[in-house]
């Protein structure tokens, strides 16, 4: 077998800046950044969430210096699909869709928020992200700078927010949970995408063997 295929991608960057306890978005810029969880009450308020949800994405249509991200992954036959839909006023719907082997649901959603916020970024003038997933838990994890398995991600998403905060002190990301149970419109019809494609993997063996030893490389570090 080519040993080509078998490398281990490096996920420990301690030398960045990003991981400088002088540079923690949270201490830095504690007011940029709120998340907003779906709380399950009593009477099961999925419609009332949903309403507050569309209220969010008619604000965002009406405001060009909004952007809104819908996110969503999915698990099938070790093939994670993840998709993006992004709304910015008056423009055409940016979709982006992508497929990797033998990746978490955790690193799938980081790479999904990650290439939205770039595009956020990328657009002068823009002034709020809003960022919709169904893992908000994940999301959480972009200003937890100490879960070492995913400081690749962390670090790429801390630098872009960062020039995000510095370009403009009003500038602000709000990410809002959806569960998929929520039926909320926009999101079903993502999820609906992402469960639709059926991608089968080659090579089977070859991946099972990267797999493992890439299981085996984490296990040692």
């Amino acid at each position: 077998m080519d040993n080509r295929f078998n490398k281990v991608f490096s996920l420990f960057d301690p030398s960045n800046i990003e991981f400088s306890p002088s540079s923690y978005l949270t201490d830095i810029f504690p007011s940029c950044f709120s998340f907003h969880p779906f709380i399950k009450c009593k009477d099961n308020n999925f419609e009332g969430h949903s309403h507050q949800l569309n209220n969010i994405a008619i604000m965002s249509s009406l405001n060009y210096l909004h952007m809104l991200i819908i996110s969503d992954t999915g698990i099938k036959n070790n093939i994670a699909t993840f998709i993006a839909y992004i709304y910015i006023y008056n423009r055409p719907i940016i979709k982006t869709l992508h497929h990797a082997a033998n990746i978490t649901s955790t690193k799938a959603e980081l790479f999904t928020i990650r290439c939205g916020i770039n595009q956020a970024v990328s657009l002068l003038g823009t002034s709020k992200i809003i960022v919709v997933t169904d893992s908000i838990h994940t999301t959480r994890k972009i200003f937890d700078l100490l879960i070492y398995p995913f400081q690749v991600y962390l670090a790429a998403i801390s630098k872009e927010l960062r020039k995000f905060f510095i370009a403009n002190n009003n500038n602000s990301i709000e990410f809002w949970e959806c569960p998929s149970y929520c039926n909320w419109p926009l999101f079903k019809s993502i999820d609906r995408n992402t469960k639709c494609f059926h991608q089968i993997p080659l090579l089977l063996c070859k991946l099972s063997w990267n797999f493992s030893k890439k299981n085996k490389c984490n296990n040692i570090i």
